[in-house]
């Protein structure tokens, strides 16, 4: 039919009469002037024979080219036109030879997913074959192994593939930490390393011992353990240990000035203020509990962060125990994050655990899934001021400094609404517990103000909305200070010697403990045996819950003479 029209076209120029627009067209017969027709005349009645014409013509332009961009480009301009079957056909060969030339299971499954129904789509899936078996043959990549097991349940090659499968997980786990060997234990419940896998984590877990100093129970440890035979560093690492020790009992006292424990509480003494009555005591605990670098602090600092009603004591345990985890040895950190998460993940149902998980996350650099556990953590319930900080600081880490802003209003609502809740009146005698709430609101409201104030120095988006914000943190801050006032004010004419918000008796300690630290690094240097001088300053460098004093060790270490 459109060779009839094109003939009778010419015919009618021949003999003179006005060519209508598709006439034009025809005898043109070119793409551009089938496609101006199309664009111009779109309800002509010779509609369809243009595009017929013009599939033909770019059919034949594809057919030059010869690519998969220029059948692709071609179908999808005519999917139903004459041409169109010729075309896939072509499509289809020129991807199976980009496919067989790549030789790769990936092209054969991308070939198999372009054209499911396609002529060579039994020829590909054996190629395919062909290709999954040599890359199972050489891999040593466990996710592709992994993959092949799913795809092939019945492969006669199964168990080899297993066993190549575990080695390849161990190995990685092996060279990876503890969060690797509890995944390997966890997906390979019949595998052949698991004995070894447990005697790695076991070593982590003495190591964490012995680091914090727990010689008698890191032995005690061993001891009982059925695979403790198999720790064949461990008396060497027990030796060690105990020279450190030594080496820090020693009576002079620029040694014991070295050392961070000789400024603070005994351990046992702090647990206690953890769960004392007054929650300013419990606070300055958790404060002072992050100096020693143990991993027998964890648990405490992680139920105080759970349960603790103040919000000021969980800022603390949280605080804290960032200090301890990043002044313990890398390994040893993550093997204490890795199983308290194993045990957590398995009983985590409530706001509390699930802020737990989020926190130990968090503190091992795994932001990503942290930030899911800590909405979990808020999830149809208040305000919590402990996360509402760490968003802000993770914004500004990001430089989203209004999304910072955002938290920060948020954490300024909190506070208004302490401020609202507790009662001050003389007639009611204003108890602790409530001045220690208005305490923490004051504290946080300065804090939100601070981060509001700098989200409006850093930005200049949404100002009218940072400007509201501020004015809210403003006066959530006045009225938190205000009625701290007046309740710290009722406690003083019932108790005079009441310690106040203001008490900074324990930060004052600590700060003062870093400089004299510090200075007492260079006596150590130069006034006890080198080869003693050199184990406590090695336990400044690594230990030490100071980065201050950890870079002046360092210092010092580096100017020592080399051991002859």
């Amino acid at each position: 039919m459109a060779s009839l029209r094109r003939a009778l076209a010419i015919l009618l120029l021949a003999t003179g009469c006005i060519p209508s627009p598709y006439e034009r067209a025809a005898s043109a017969d070119t793409v551009e002037a089938y496609r101006t027709f199309l664009r111009e005349h779109p309800d002509h009645p010779d509609t369809d024979a243009a595009e017929e014409r013009l599939a033909e013509l770019e059919f034949e332009e594809a057919k030059k080219l010869h690519t998969v961009i220029g059948y692709k480009r071609f179908l999808e301009a005519h999917p139903d036109s004459g041409p169109s079957r010729t075309a896939k056909t072509l499509l289809e060969g020129l991807r199976f030879n980009v496919a067989k030339e790549a030789g790769t299971v990936a092209a054969w499954r991308q070939f198999l997913q372009e054209h499911p129904d396609g002529a060579q789509r039994d020829e590909a899936k054996r190629l395919m074959a062909e290709a999954e078996a040599r890359e199972v043959a050489t891999t040593d990549d466990p996710r592709k192994l992994s993959e092949y097991l799913k795809s092939a349940p019945d492969d006669p090659r199964r168990q080899e593939v297993e066993s190549r499968l575990d080695g390849q997980a161990f190995a990685e786990a092996k060279a990876s930490g503890a969060t690797k060997l509890f995944a390997y234990l966890k997906d390979f419940p019949a595998g052949a390393h698991r004995e070894e896998a447990r005697v790695l984590l076991l070593d982590l877990e003495v190591e964490g011992l012995l680091v914090s100093g727990l010689t008698d129970e890191a032995e005690a440890r061993v001891k009982a353990h059925p695979l403790g035979p198999k720790l064949t560093r461990f008396p060497e690492r027990l030796a060690q240990a105990r020279a450190e020790r030594a080496a820090l009992a020693r009576p002079e006292p620029w040694v014991q000035a070295a050392h961070v424990g000789h400024y603070l509480r005994d351990f046992e003494d702090l647990k206690r203020a953890l769960v004392a009555p007054d929650a300013l005591d419990r606070w300055q605990a958790a404060e002072e509990m992050g100096q020693h670098v143990s991993v027998r602090a964890l648990d405490p600092l992680l139920d105080a962060l759970r349960s603790a009603r103040n919000p000021l004591v969980r800022q603390y345990a949280f605080e804290s125990l960032g200090t301890i985890l990043s002044a313990l040895p890398r390994p040893v950190a993550e093997y204490e994050v890795a199983s308290r998460l194993e045990t957590l993940r398995e009983r985590a149902t409530s706001a509390e655990l699930y802020l737990q998980v989020a926190v130990l996350l968090d503190l091992s650099g795994n932001l990503v899934q942290a930030s899911t556990e800590y909405q979990r953590s808020v999830d149809g319930g208040a305000l919590d001021p402990v996360v509402l900080r760490r968003w802000v600081r993770i914004r500004e880490e990001r430089k989203q400094a209004f999304s910072a802003a955002v938290a920060a209003r948020q954490l300024a609502l909190w506070a208004l609404e302490v401020v609202n809740e507790e009662p001050v009146t003389p007639e009611g005698r204003i108890p602790l517990g409530s001045a220690r709430q208005l305490c923490a609101a004051a504290v946080n409201a300065r804090f939100a103000l601070e981060a509001i104030t700098r989200a409006r120095a850093s930005s200049s988006e949404f100002s009218e909305d940072l400007a509201v914000f501020e004015r809210r943190a403003t006066e959530a801050k006045r009225l938190a200070e205000a009625r701290l006032a007046d309740a710290e004010l009722l406690l003083r004419e019932q108790s005079p010697n009441v310690r106040t918000c203001a008490d900074q008796g324990v930060r004052e300690r600590l700060d003062g403990a870093v400089k004299e630290r510090t200075a007492a690094l260079e006596a150590v240097s130069t006034k006890v045996p080198q080869q003693v001088g050199r184990i406590l300053l090695e336990l400044a460098r690594e230990r030490d819950p100071s980065p201050q004093v950890r870079a002046a060790a360092s210092a010092r270490l580096t100017a020592l003479k080399p051991v002859p």
